[in-house]
């Protein structure tokens, strides 16, 4: 009688215990990362793999200390070492860089800000009572504190969002059909990247940035006053909060329904009540489920429930406020592989 082996498939990747390690000791590699970017490592490896003798005279470290961050960068693919012992640059560690086209060097500095790890301890009283915890740690709320007490903060978190926001744009503005659109508004837009893009992608059309004082004063100079985009885009002060006094064929609200529910229903009331009946309104989000980049939004979701006690939404929970608010919500539909957009009309 002969009999058969009993075949075995291999594990994959490591066993549960070491892949928890990994986890518990995620923090060091976040910091590992913030390192590289403020010490400016990525900018000082060219082409060519280079030495940690020559990496370390190039950036003023020391040698085995910049070794050992290296060592531990290049476990996550962040730089590699070759088989004689230098550095070469992978597609992640590029994105570190000042000068890479979708670099990620500011969004790394905002996620791993000095108030970042005073706050995520806390996370336990966070999901305990829902709220922020940052007033309880700083005395004031997340946006006063970073204007008032942590301006090189603030400046992070401004070349952050820009970086994000020119990054997305073009995507955005390939992916909007403005068919029967003569005029658009950027609610809440930042800058106006958005906003921008669009106009230069369709020349007949107007737009209107809304957004804060402070924001709007320094708006893209494309739409700025002699910007090239100027003559057909007004720049309107305000808190869509509070107002929206636009009317539009299309509005665009992009990442900003990420407060409290309260604020999102004012927020999509004030349009609907705005709005002209038929006009459309369309709400582009990161989501926290029917997405391919998961982990990133939901640490994003948690990063929000420490700062402001608010929260990235799931597609039900964001067209059921949409619907709430009185929208008529349609189509949901990728943008790219970290945005959706939810199609929705003001009822006639």
């Amino acid at each position: 009688m002969t009999t058969t082996a009993p075949s075995h498939t291999p594990p994959v990747g490591p066993p549960a215990p070491m892949r928890l390690r990994e986890l518990i000791f995620g923090a060091a590699c976040a910091a590992a990362v913030r390192a590289a970017v403020r010490l400016r490592l990525a900018d000082a490896l060219g082409d060519a793999p280079a030495t940690v003798h020559e990496l370390a005279a190039a950036l003023g470290t020391e040698q085995q200390p910049l070794r050992r961050l290296l060592r531990a960068l290049s476990c996550y693919g962040v730089f590699a070492e070759t088989e004689d012992g230098r550095f070469v640059h992978t597609e992640m560690s590029r994105l570190l860089r000042e000068d890479a086209p979708n670099s990620l060097r500011y969004i790394s500095l905002w996620c791993t800000e000095p108030w970042t790890w005073d706050a995520w301890p806390r996370l336990d009283e966070a999901v305990r009572s829902g709220q922020s915890v940052f007033s309880d740690l700083y005395g004031k709320d997340f946006f006063d504190y970073l204007h008032a007490d942590a301006g090189d903060s603030a400046q992070v978190f401004d070349k952050a969002m820009t970086t994000s926001s020119r990054q997305s744009a073009q995507d955005i503005a390939d992916f909007v059909d403005v068919t029967g659109v003569s005029s658009v508004v950027d609610i809440g837009g930042g800058q106006g990247h958005v906003l921008a893009s669009l106009l230069e992608k369709h020349p007949r059309l107007q737009g209107t940035l809304l957004d804060l004082p402070t924001v709007v004063a320094n708006a893209d100079p494309r739409l700025r006053d002699g910007g090239t985009l100027a003559s057909r885009v007004r720049l309107v002060p305000g808190d869509c909060r509070s107002a929206i006094p636009v009317r539009a064929d299309l509005y665009i609200i992009k990442n900003i329904l990420e407060w409290d529910d309260d604020s999102t229903r004012k927020t999509l009331r004030n349009v609907v009540g705005s709005a002209d009946p038929g006009a459309r309104v369309l709400v582009i989000e990161n989501l926290v489920d029917d997405s391919p980049s998961m982990r990133f939004t939901t640490a994003m979701d948690l990063l929000l429930l420490l700062n402001v006690g608010g929260a990235k939404h799931s597609r039900n929970s964001l067209v059921s406020l949409m619907t709430e608010a009185g929208l008529a919500v349609g189509d949901v539909q990728p943008i790219n592989s970290y945005l959706h957009a939810f199609h929705s009309t003001v009822p006639v």
